[in-house]
């Protein structure tokens, strides 16, 4: 699911809210997520899941094409780890 089809999901959902509403509300959760993890914080939303930030150490890694050794430098990524209600809700048989 894209974020435009989360938005007209979420507008079809809830006929009382105006299109450009919904927008504007996922835009802003998406950002506030973002702004988080940019200053270091944890996102835990219960039931869904955790958005943390894990810093990967610089090394050597290899270039496929040629085999060459390319030095990495070291970066934070983001990283989601799922909540147990989801885990369950997927494994549900």
């Amino acid at each position: 699911m894209t974020k435009s089809e989360l938005i007209a999901r979420l507008a079809e959902l809830n006929p009382h809210l105006y299109q450009r509403d919904v927008e504007r509300i996922v835009s802003t959760i998406f950002d506030e997520i973002t702004n988080a993890l940019a200053r270091g914080d944890r996102v835990e939303l219960r039931g869904f899941g955790a958005f943390s930030v894990k810093k990967r150490d610089a090394r050597v890694g290899r270039n496929p094409r040629t085999g060459d050794a390319v030095k990495v430098d070291s970066k934070h990524i983001p990283f989601f780890k799922t909540g147990k209600q989801l885990r369950e809700r997927l494994n549900a048989d």
